[in-house]
């Protein structure tokens, strides 16, 4: 009995090391989360010379009766843009936070960001960039039910149980890098494709006391992304985005566009809709308003693979806001825009 009680802790243990070191954080909207999607997005801000930014995610509420929450804040800022000629130095961070399921499993992490950014010509921008942060992950123990603390009919946690971890709580260093291609031939044509490199140091994350044949080490996320807008008219603008990434032997990959249309006439209030689709997992549709420096957005997960009966296809809720702005309306002309725009 013993030994069968071992092998099920050993194999719990696995299931537990591989789940915890197998969780990103996730947004829908990755194009309003530009700091985790790639840091040389850091000071990259084409209509603007900062920005700041919150994004909530509240995902499988319909299922779990402690749903993944995943919130962020960010900032970043164009700086030295009076003292390169063609070129500026982006600096930024952001604060992430992730509650998961009943063992109040929570990750913070926290980064700070640089990146370069060169124009080339007069249509083209080169940017690279980085971020190094701090990652703490917590788990509560006593939320959690095992194997040996089984009585026959429930699982009682008062019970003593042989499943030991070495920490409830850890803390490693995290590096992750990028690159940025963007072109911008005319006024009313953008197009942006990056590349990043996620937990390039590989940090060891594990409660539990290394294994023989159990790796625990943060496998490296690729990632790309293609994004681009076009102003069609001075009423109708279109942006699609498609974001690919890979880690270990997850692939996962969303894509789609939206639409902003000028209510005001001069830009300051826009009407912002869209619908994008992750592989094989949900229909992703938007709706927003942009009002001056601020813009708001709301997405749907609904849920299209085999999980839609259990989830009734209540996948996920998100909500983002993002505020950018000039440090000085001087600065606001023809040369700092770098995207199409309805303001002049």
């Amino acid at each position: 009995m013993k030994n069968k009680l071992k092998i099920v802790a050993t194999i719990f243990a696995f299931i537990i090391t591989s789940f915890v070191k197998g969780q990103n954080f996730h947004f829908s909207q990755f194009i309003n989360s530009p700091l985790t999607t790639n840091p040389a997005n850091t000071g990259f801000i084409p209509d603007g010379d900062y920005r700041i930014g919150v994004n909530y995610r509240d995902q499988w509420s319909s299922i779990m009766a402690v749903p993944y929450k995943t919130m962020s804040v960010f900032g970043d800022a164009q700086l030295f843009r009076n003292r390169f000629e063609t070129g500026w130095l982006g600096a930024g961070g952001v604060l992430l936070h992730d509650v998961v399921g009943s063992g109040n499993l929570t990750a913070t992490k926290i980064y700070g960001s640089v990146a370069y950014h060169q124009l080339i010509g007069i249509g083209s921008l080169v940017s690279a960039g980085f971020n190094v942060g701090w990652a703490n992950k917590q788990i509560n123990v006593y939320n959690l039910k095992f194997p040996d603390q089984f009585d026959g009919k429930f699982f009682d946690n008062k019970l003593p149980t042989s499943v030991s971890l070495n920490s409830n709580n850890i803390n490693y260093l995290d590096v992750q890098v990028g690159l940025n291609y963007a072109y911008f031939p005319n006024e009313r044509t953008y197009i942006n494709a990056g590349f990043a490199a996620q937990h390039v140091n590989q940090p060891r994350e594990s409660f539990f006391i290394s294994s023989p044949g159990i790796d625990n080490r943060v496998p490296l996320r690729n990632s790309i992304f293609l994004n681009g807008s076009f102003l069609l008219n001075n009423q109708w603008m279109i942006n699609p985005n498609i974001y690919f990434t890979t880690q270990a032997k997850a692939v996962e990959m969303v894509g789609g566009l939206n639409a902003q249309y000028n209510l005001s006439g001069d830009g300051e209030y826009q009407l912002i809709a869209g619908v994008y689709y992750r592989h094989k997992e949900s229909i992703i549709p938007m709706m927003g308003l942009m009002w001056k420096e601020f813009k708001a957005t709301f997405t749907f997960d609904a849920t299209i693979s085999s999980m839609n009966l259990y989830n009734n296809g209540r996948g996920a809720l998100e909500f983002s806001i993002v505020k950018q702005g000039l440090f000085s309306t001087y600065l606001g002309n023809k040369k700092q825009m770098l995207c199409p725009s309805f303001r002049n």
